[in-house]
């Protein structure tokens, strides 16, 4: 299932078991979910090592140093098990799970990156997720979507099973991320670059776009704090923008003319089923109508509660990738 990042490994691009047994303690009332700069912290090391699954990714890459530089002992898993600057590494495939048992062994904290492009991730997650409790996992956080509610398609399913499996688990669920018009291979950043051009069926619609480095931020937080939240956190940039908005922005920054080009969903299905599965394109392309109706015209505070420090504008993420 899509969610609104970049079409790789660690990053949502905007996704059965029934585990009994014992349960990490629950937050309790005099000992609250920590917020603010103090609380990552609270406990960089825990009692055993984060796995970051999807750590060569937009998120999991920038995860992993936020754990390292808290001083978090951190496995990075990818499917090539590369070698990541202060972290273990594993070799893990979502769908071997021959490869699953190792990259948890003596982990305590999971940072959950579904398989990209699945539209049913959940059916090779929860397997995973009854693994890694049964050996000793308390805490997961999961990527999702600002734009996938709690059992909604795809990232909702594994979103909703997380109770099932941990009393210490939270659901990060970004907008649509900034770095999606900078970096290829995303289409929008091909697109600005080669043609000036910005495509979508959103209308007029606005959007919340987060910088992947608050997402990770964030990410950091509800790994370590000390204790563990059982929540979800829609996590925004500072302000709502159409992509006419955007369209200005580089326009203004670059001297070079950028236009926001819109297409019916039906357009943009058609465009996007050339590079990818036909269901996944269609869905990609309702997302888009959702922003038209105004579905991600919001902004929250979570940066701000959670890390103490504001989000990032788009402008000065712009500024600084032009550089």
């Amino acid at each position: 299932m899509p969610t609104p990042s970049t079409p790789d490994p660690s990053a949502p691009h905007r996704a059965d078991p029934s585990a009994t047994g014992p349960y990490a303690t629950e937050p309790s009332a005099t000992e609250p979910f920590a917020t603010g700069p103090s609380a990552t912290a609270a406990d960089p090391s825990g009692t055993g090592t984060v796995l970051v699954t999807g750590a060569s990714g937009t998120t999991g890459s920038r995860v992993v140093a936020g754990l390292v530089a808290a001083g978090a002992p951190v496995r990075a898993a990818t499917r090539r098990g590369t070698t990541v600057a202060g972290a273990e590494s594993a070799a893990f495939d979502w769908y071997d799970p021959d490869t699953h048992p190792a990259a948890l062994d003596g982990v305590d904290r999971i940072y959950l990156v579904a398989p990209t492009g699945d539209p049913e991730p959940a059916a090779v997650v929860r397997p995973f997720l009854h693994r890694a409790r049964a050996s000793g996992v308390r805490r997961a956080v999961l990527l999702s979507s600002s734009a996938i509610a709690s059992g909604g398609p795809a990232l909702g399913r594994i979103h909703l099973a997380l109770p099932e499996f941990f009393e210490e688990w939270a659901a990060l669920r970004p907008s649509w991320f900034m770095q999606n018009f900078l970096h290829p291979p995303h289409p929008h950043a091909v697109s600005i670059r080669e043609e000036g051009v910005i495509r979508t069926a959103t209308g007029d619609g606005r959007v919340g776009f987060v910088d992947a480095d608050d997402i990770a931020a964030v990410a950091v937080h509800t790994l370590c704090t000390e204790v563990g939240p059982a929540d979800e956190f829609v996590i925004t940039g500072p302000e709502a923008l159409s992509h006419d908005d955007l369209a200005a922005l580089f326009t203004e920054s670059t001297g070079s003319r950028v236009t926001h080009r819109r297409l019916s969903e039906a357009q943009l299905a058609e465009r996007l089923a050339a590079t990818m599965p036909r269901e996944y394109a269609e869905v990609l392309a309702r997302l888009d109508q959702a922003i038209a109706a105004g579905a991600e015209d919001r902004v929250t505070d979570t940066v701000q509660r959670l890390t103490g420090r504001p989000p990032r504008s788009f402008r000065s993420l712009l500024a600084q990738h032009l550089r």
